[in-house]
């Protein structure tokens, strides 16, 4: 019994006095390969009885293995080892330690039993090669190469050996072999195996030799078929079949183009010379049925009232102003020029904002027929192009099946989450989508499957997106972005009363009247029961309510229910919601930065302290790689500012800051709190308390100037639920705070800022002027 480094096999048995190649990529197996070049190059070599163990224990391992010595070694890219082994001799595996680094077993040999008489081995040999010889009939390629040698051993043991590794067993038979005991055994189970592989060949050439003769059988009968037809042409009995007349009779009504009609009747003409029953037949009279289907020029007529139009939106939706204001100028140049006018309309926002039923309601509005098609998740190009006919399963794209859908060629196509396609190794679907999108090209778009153009000029295009970062430029170039921002608190007040418990009483059964929510618990689920941009989780709140007022109609007869603040409870549960408000004390090394999510605004607590060290800067709470190099430019201006302040010389030589933002677990990343760090760290560094009703966003340089930021409506709505009373944005975002409402700035104090001498003299709770000459000893207020 012996210790010796082990490498469990996934997929393959190495058999002794056999050679193998193998990859290893597990860290456990590399270990245990570098530990055995160390010694005597021996491994033990064992397989696991389900290849889907990651980290297999003794358990998972057959008791039989090889021990193989190791004879060659080739690091190959990845990670990934190959090496070249030599089995020498069988041994049970007794025991498996288990450490973090490696597998170590306890192995003992366990040579076969010699328990056979000389005639009786000589009997076996001749029985072994006659198997081998019907084997190699079924196997040439095995019979040309191997047979030779394998016929020229004498030694039955040798014999067994080599037919165990010369012929492509499954891994589950190498083990079968390994695993016998004595020469007898080993014998029994080679002979059943080759019994059972010559059987199983003679199986396969028999499926084979069928399949070769229905192939023969369909070639003559096609030969006949075409001898028939050229007969009957001859005799003159030939004439169209009644499907072909049916789709040429549909061909002469059809409003398109030549070149599509010729198309048709090209291909029903091929089709009419086919066998019906064929496969190819059935391919093209698909084909026939979908071109036939299309839309080439067949319209709808457009409601072009744009009062009309302005109605739909303001009934549909609430707020939104600059966004419908964009849609009805759109609308406008439409009208006048009776044609798209070029540009495709992309809404990009949060989720649950209204993108989708704005298109809705342009299309009701229009008097358009309304398709969606989702391009989330897109990766194949094909899903745009459609796929070649020639392909089994083909069908068209999907531009091409919302026109099938829509039924006629100027219909509204919403192109939903635009910015969520991808590609792959099949095509770039983004790039497929530039011919779409683009009013100069799309007159006649090709799908690949229609082969005929199509005609999208007349399509109304309009995409949504969550983001504009993840859309290709070229992409973003051919469509009009006009943003769809968060709601306010009152906003999504005046959806819900008008919009969503309508909605939802309707969709849970209740009559009007039966369920009253009033003002302030409406405005206490906005508040304290959802955090979000838009109105989707609002309106699960209230689903919520009316479920539960179904189920006590049915249970205690009740029809009348008014929810009111106090109740909100017995229907939600507790609050979901916490806003975090501002700090009553002024306190050194916190300041109160202002961020933008998908979910609407939120205020961040950045927090500074100072430590004995060695001038180190310390940054936890997930921050991004953006957001460090944000802080570690605050820390170099606030270092070169210091000496204005009395800091010692030394003082960042002998101590540490500590970044700290609150909430871990929550990702953070952009330069927008660059300020707020440099606010932080000179407040920690010179201990003096900033003004906790202060909050600020913007970006930093290394000599201090303020940049602009985006995100300004989310990141003031933030503040305001906070209490915060001043705000410090900078400069160059005073046009974007004079866009907002007073609804939303009502009760702050805006400072515009252009460089971090403002943002000091504005955030500090008290403060003296900067000393211009000398250092002084103590760390005195700013």
């Amino acid at each position: 019994m012996r210790a010796i480094p082990v490498i469990a096999l996934r997929g393959m048995t190495v058999l002794p006095n056999s050679t193998k190649f193998f990859d290893i990529s597990r860290k456990k197996s590399i270990a245990a390969l570098e530990a055995a070049m160390i010694t005597d190059q021996k491994l033990f070599l064992v397989g696991q009885k389900s290849p889907d163990v990651a980290d297999p224990s003794q358990e998972h391992l057959w008791d039989i293995g090889t021990i193989s010595e190791v004879r060659q070694l080739i690091k190959m890219p990845g990670g990934i080892i190959r090496v070249m082994v030599e089995g020498k001799e069988r041994a049970h595996l007794l025991d498996l330690d288990i450490s973090d680094t490696m597998l170590t077993g306890q192995v003992e040999p366990a040579p076969l039993e010699e328990d056979m008489p000389g005639e009786a081995r000589e009997a076996m040999l001749r029985v072994l090669k006659d198997k081998l010889t019907e084997y190699a009939q079924g196997n040439p390629k095995m019979g040309r190469e191997k047979l030779p040698e394998l016929m020229m051993v004498q030694d039955l043991t040798e014999l067994m050996e080599q037919i165990g590794s010369e012929i492509p067993w499954d891994c589950t038979v190498s083990q079968e072999l390994l695993e016998a005991e004595s020469e007898c055994e080993l014998y029994e189970t080679l002979v059943r195996r080759l019994m059972i592989e010559i059987e199983v060949g003679q199986i396969k050439q028999e499926f084979q030799s069928k399949v070769k003769t229905h192939i023969d059988k369909n070639q003559r009968d096609y030969v006949l078929r075409e001898q028939l037809r050229v007969i009957r042409k001859e005799l003159g009995e030939e004439g169209p079949s009644d499907e072909a007349e049916e789709y040429l009779e549909r061909v002469r009504k059809l409003k398109a183009d030549k070149e599509t009609k010729d198309k048709l009747t090209k291909e029903i003409c091929r089709l009419r010379a086919m066998q019906a029953s064929s496969q190819e037949a059935n391919v093209l009279r698909n084909y026939i049925e979908t071109l036939l289907e299309l839309p080439w020029k067949k319209y709808s007529k457009d409601n072009n009232d744009l009062s009309h139009a302005r109605a739909v939106l303001n009934e549909d939706h609430y707020g939104l102003e600059k966004v419908k204001e964009r849609v009805l100028e759109y609308l406008a140049v439409r009208v006048l020029t009776k044609k798209n006018s070029g540009s495709v309309l992309c809404l990009v926002g949060p989720p649950g904002t209204g993108k989708t039923s704005i298109a809705r309601s342009v299309a009701r509005a229009l008097n358009k027929k309304y398709v969606r098609i989702s391009l989330g998740g897109i990766r194949d190009e094909a899903e745009i192009r459609g796929h070649r006919k020639t392909y089994v399963g083909a069908m068209p794209g999907r531009l091409a099946e919302g026109l099938l859908q829509a039924g006629v060629g100027n219909p509204l196509m919403l192109l939903d989450e635009i910015d969520k396609v991808s590609s792959d190794y099949k095509g770039d679907t983004s790039s497929a989508l530039l011919e779409v999108l683009d009013g100069e090209q799309n007159m006649r778009f090709r799908d690949h499957y229609v082969e005929t153009p199509i005609d999208l000029s007349q399509v109304l295009f309009i995409a949504t997106a969550n983001t504009t970062e993840t859309i290709p430029a070229p992409l973003l170039d051919r469509m009009e972005v006009i943003e769809v921002n968060s709601y306010t608190e009152n906003e999504k007040f005046h959806i819900a009363r008008q919009y969503l418990v309508k909605k939802q009483l309707e969709k849970n059964g209740l009559k009007e009247g039966w369920l009253s929510i009033s003002d302030s618990a409406l405005r206490k689920i906005i508040h304290n029961y959802t955090r979000e941009a838009g109105v989707r989780s609002l309106e699960r709140r209230i689903g919520d309510i009316c479920r539960k007022a179904a189920m006590e109609y049915l249970e205690q007869g009740k029809s009348e229910f008014q929810v009111k603040e106090d109740q909100l409870e017995k229907y939600l549960g507790k609050e979901k919601v916490s806003f975090e408000d501002a700090n009553e004390k002024d306190e050194a090394g916190i300041v109160r930065g202002l961020a933008w999510t998908s979910a609407g605004g939120d205020t961040l607590q950045i927090e500074v302290n100072v430590m004995p060290g060695k001038g180190e800067l310390l940054m936890t709470g997930q921050m991004g790689d953006v957001m460090k190099e944000s802080a570690r430019i605050a820390l170099t201006f606030v270092r070169s500012i210091c000496p204005d302040y009395q800091v010692e010389d030394d003082f960042f030589e002998n101590h540490d800051l500590h970044l700290h933002i609150p909430e871990g677990a929550v990702p953070k990343d952009g330069p927008s709190a660059g300020i707020t760090m440099a606010t932080a760290m000179l407040s920690a560094v010179t201990d003096s308390p900033v003004d906790a009703k202060t909050a600020m966003t913007g970006e930093i340089t290394l000599r201090g100037r303020v940049l602009p930021v985006g995100g300004l409506k989310e990141k003031v709505l933030a503040a305001r639920m906070a209490h915060i009373k001043k705000v410090l944005v900078p400069d160059k975002n005073r046009p974007d705070i004079g866009e907002l409402s007073p609804e939303i700035t009502k009760g702050l104090d805006i400072k515009y800022v252009e460089n971090m001498g403002q943002v000091i003299e504005e955030a500090f709770a008290c403060q003296t002027e900067p000393v211009s000459e000398g250092h002084g000893t103590e760390r005195n207020g700013i």
